[in-house]
């Protein structure tokens, strides 16, 4: 597969998508007030051990994006031959994928988005696989994930699955409180480091964030452990080998205050032919609306 952003093989295949949604339960789970609170004033929080059930059937999952990319939505690979390792990601899949799909239906993941996000209301954007095989010294670049995406709002949240044992030095940094700065940075390919092309003169370089190394949050995970952070915040790695494969699995949430946006440049995922203006509220025919849970 050539390094970069391929193709959808298809990303919308389920047609009765909102008798799915009605006919299945997501559970309730309840998150201290003090974990709430920090993620709002840090833009990132770690819940340990809030999957853990979730995480063999998720590695199921995986493998079978890993084995075939090209039967799936938006495979990436940011190696190229001439790097050691691989560096898999891919977008859009809970509706191909059986496992994501019991997990986007059945877990606790939209509650807890919900509450993190102090939103009535979550509603799924998609859903984020990586792969980091042993091997790997490719860093992700400072970013944050923002300005990928075809959505403006401050209700966001990704809950990130780890899958593997992460060291600290192998694992995503995060600076604390960038959520809050109001800059929005130009989004940087994963495989070149380099900032997107991109006509939005409002979009910023990111700075350099080595200056504010006192306030990263890095936190050694284990497999069944969330990171969830705003669309805001900034994270990246380094490029310490990869000892081991790290894997995770995503979930992308929005808010009551989201709204479409019409980006001046490239997006990825590359949803296009949405049938949206800038404004007008994410269509829940194909984000479904998955907190609260209703029955009709």
């Amino acid at each position: 597969m050539a390094v970069g952003n391929n193709p959808a093989a298809q990303w919308r295949s389920i047609q009765n998508l909102e008798e799915l949604v009605a006919s299945t339960v997501r559970p309730w789970t309840e998150l201290p007030t003090e974990t709430v609170q920090k993620f709002q004033n840090d833009g990132v929080v770690v819940l340990r051990q809030a999957f853990t059930e979730w995480v063999e059937p998720l590695s199921v999952g995986l493998d079978r994006n890993l084995e075939n990319p090209q039967a799936f939505a938006f495979p990436c690979e940011s190696i190229s031959e001439d790097e050691a390792g691989r560096f898999f990601d891919s977008y859009c899949n809970w509706q191909l994928i059986p496992e994501y799909l019991r997990f986007v239906l059945t877990s606790p993941a939209a509650a807890i988005a919900a509450q993190l996000m102090v939103s009535d209301t979550a509603q799924l954007f998609h859903d984020h696989a990586f792969s980091k095989e042993q091997g790997t010294s490719k860093a992700t670049p400072w970013h944050h994930d923002l300005p990928y995406y075809c959505i403006a709002g401050t209700q966001t949240v990704s809950i990130y699955v780890a899958l593997d044992n992460t060291p600290i030095e192998t694992g995503v940094r995060f600076l604390k409180g960038s959520h809050r700065g109001g800059e929005t940075y130009r989004p940087r390919d994963f495989a070149s480091g380099a900032e997107y092309e991109n006509a939005d003169n409002s979009l910023v370089s990111v700075p350099d964030i080595d200056d504010h190394s006192e306030n990263i949050f890095i936190e050694a995970v284990e497999p069944g452990d969330a990171l969830c952070f705003d669309f805001r915040t900034l994270h990246g790695t380094t490029s310490a080998p990869i000892e081991k494969r790290r894997r995770a699995f995503s979930t992308r949430w929005l808010g009551d205050d989201v709204r479409y946006l019409e980006r001046q440049g490239e997006t990825s995922p590359p949803l296009n032919d949405l049938g949206l203006q800038s404004g007008d509220v994410m269509r829940p025919d194909l984000f479904p609306v998955l907190w609260p849970v209703s029955h009709e």
